[in-house]
């Protein structure tokens, strides 16, 4: 059996805008407005109005006219279309304060076709929206060898135990976190710096918070 349209997609603009202004009308004088007066706010003629009525009450979204002026009642399957819109456009605009365009792709060697792409980049579509994922800021240049420079902020996962060679952040004798890369040797691990001028860190008091798995940077 085939899918009903939602009761959106079988209005017009100008009927959903018609619903939306006597809702607004309504709120903001406790009635409802003439004909006269839609035709008069949204500068068409009182004819079209009352067409567009006429399909709107088809619609079961006003309701049935009684002989009074002020008759355009919005029903409760109007109400509850206009409330789910409301929600979808919230939603909309929540998502697109948290998020940025991905217009597409460019190359940083041999120069590739320039295709536009309409999707957007946020950090939830990168790397998850999972409670275990977090950002810390990066304060230092211990490793500049991995591209991570004073002022990054590393993407991280919360995890306690790592693979050799995996970047993590550690905790050190129960008090001083740092970001390095992590080995396990017979007797300690070894927190290596990618920075020459850094030590590496040995310890047998090393606990893992979590692994590094993304980088940003402000330019």
């Amino acid at each position: 059996m085939p899918l009903k349209p939602a009761p959106e997609s079988r209005l017009t603009p100008r009927q959903l805008q018609l619903l939306k202004a006597i809702r607004v009308f309504q709120a903001g004088r406790c009635y409802s407005p003439t004909i006269a007066e839609l035709a008069s706010q949204l500068t068409i003629s009182r004819s079209t109005t009352f067409e567009h009525i006429a399909e709107l009450r088809k619609k079961d979204l006003l309701s049935p006219s009684p002989a009074a002026a002020r008759s355009l009642n919005l029903t409760s399957k109007a109400q509850k279309l206009l409330d789910c819109l409301d929600s979808d456009t919230a939603n909309s605009r929540s998502q697109s304060s948290t998020s940025i365009p991905l217009a597409g792709k460019v190359a940083a060697g041999v120069p590739i076709e320039a295709v536009e792409n309409l999707e957007s980049l946020s950090l939830n579509s990168c790397f998850g929206n999972s409670d275990d994922i977090f950002a810390l800021e990066v304060k230092g240049d211990s490793m500049t060898g991995d591209g991570i420079v004073n002022g990054d902020f590393v993407i991280c996962r919360k995890r306690s135990t790592a693979d050799n060679g995996q970047l993590v952040v550690a905790i050190v004798d129960d008090e001083n976190a740092t970001l390095k890369r992590f080995y396990k040797e017979k007797s300690a691990v070894r927190l290596q710096p990618s920075n020459n001028a850094y030590e590496p860190i040995y310890s047998d008091n090393c606990r893992i918070e979590a692994v590094v798995i993304g980088l940003l940077r402000r330019l």
